[in-house]
């Protein structure tokens, strides 16, 4: 094995970084302000290829709504998230990118874009502020944990290189290494059973912000999979009702509305083995008006023709209601009423997780120290996805993880001072 540590000249102390995500980046961006020496290690040929990916379709920063609405996104884990916030909160994150040149807009929904909408720009922008601050890049080394003979500690670092395996000795260590979700981009949580082996308590990796299974029908597949519902409500288990829309798949329901109720209807299939999504077809429009709508006489018309003309119910909300509905509701005119406002459609699964677009569980907070140290290996740190919380799409994700890299930061010179 070859070592590294040689290479350095400076007598500043170094900090090594393990992932090339935001909180990574964002950690070191934090340890290059302080002049530390700061090098950053991915097991991929460039950094930042998920958060690329994240912005493929208009990459969203961060969300304008007020701090209260902000820090209950994140659920159960709103107090350990709520420092962070404290650190780096919306506006902070907007004047961050603002510096790097990358200006931002709100939209309709209260979600934050760049102007350009892409994620490349940002990226490439802030790589090389980084770089200019000294931040040093290792691609394709992918770290590999430490022995379970050996103390968890910055000074024994182990790296697979194209170059064979290589060694690293830094007085401090930043793991952002990412949860369990998109294994080609990255992260891939293989950094789990070394860390549990360790005695770190890590809450098992499960899929977030995804879609779920549901037993379609054959025909209904073959005609509605790929369609958009648009303008409907889901209510799922104590989760309050949202409005949005969702996707039809071929194997179940996925997009927007579906990820924003995901972690409810997860937990709900954990507890239960298997979570009911209620669809209001037509969010819109009263009970009553539907009522009157159904039970209006329709002559010789089929059901189907006349709840198009009645209602303009047709197209894949009409391919869902026949699909959810019994027949005996079809029978009925107050019953298919009552469906169309309350419609069950039976999830029998979360989507693998390598398909969710994140991850929730991760090393347990009363692991680490506010600071982010771990309590079982001074001088190693975590920040991002691979600590155990989560929070939906719209912004919140990406905020906190970025937040969690500045506090991690933080927390490495609070360390480093002390070892003085």
């Amino acid at each position: 094995m070859t070592n590294l540590h040689q290479e350095a000249s400076s007598t500043a102390p170094r900090v090594a970084v393990i992932g090339g995500g935001p909180a990574g980046l964002m950690a070191a961006e934090g340890l290059a302000a302080q002049g530390l020496q700061v090098d950053v290690f991915d097991a991929m040929p460039s950094v930042g290829r998920k958060f690329l990916m994240a912005g493929r379709g208009g990459l969203n920063l961060t969300h304008s709504e007020g701090p209260s609405a902000f820090l209950a996104r994140y659920g159960a884990r709103a107090d350990y998230v709520a420092p962070w916030l404290q650190a780096m909160d919306a506006t902070a994150l907007r004047e961050w990118a603002h510096a790097l040149g990358i200006e931002t807009f709100v939209g309709s929904s209260g979600r934050v874009f760049p102007q350009e909408m892409k994620a490349a720009p940002l990226l490439r922008a802030w790589l090389a502020r980084l770089r200019a601050g000294g931040v040093r890049f290792h691609m394709r080394h992918r770290w590999l944990g430490w022995p379970e003979d050996q103390v968890m500690s910055p000074q024994t670092l182990r790296f697979e290189t194209p170059d064979g395996v290589r060694t690293w000795a830094a007085d401090a260590l930043v793991l952002a290494v990412g949860g369990g979700s998109w294994a080609k981009l990255g992260s891939d949580g293989a950094w789990v059973p070394g860390l549990q082996a360790h005695g770190v308590p890590v809450a098992p990796l499960r899929p977030a912000n995804c879609g779920f299974d549901v037993a379609w029908s054959a025909h209904f597949v073959e005609r509605y999979a790929g369609q958009p519902v648009k303008s409907v409500s889901m209510s799922c288990a104590a989760m309050p009702t949202r409005q949005g829309e969702f996707v039809v798949s071929a194997s179940g329901i996925e997009g927007s509305l579906v990820y924003a109720m995901s972690a409810a209807m997860r937990d709900e299939i954990d507890r239960s083995g298997r979570a009911v999504a209620m669809l209001d077809l037509a969010p819109d429009w009263t009970q009553d008006k539907v009522n009157a709508a159904v039970m209006h006489p329709r002559g010789a018309r089929s059901m189907s023709s006349h709840l198009q003309s009645r209602m303009g119910l047709t197209g894949v909300k009409a391919g869902l209601l026949r699909e959810c509905a019994t027949a005996e509701d079809f029978k009925d005119p107050a019953r298919l009423a009552m469906r169309i406002k309350a419609l069950p459609v039976m999830l029998l699964r979360p989507r693998p997780m390598d398909e969710a677009i994140s991850t929730a569980g991760g090393v347990a907070f009363d692991a680490v120290s506010a600071g982010l140290m771990l309590e079982s290996a001074p001088g190693v740190f975590c920040a991002g996805e691979m600590l155990d919380w989560e929070a939906p799409t719209g912004g919140y994700l990406l905020t906190a993880c970025m937040a969690s890299g500045v506090v991690a930061a933080k927390g490495v010179r609070a360390y480093l001072a002390g070892q003085r």
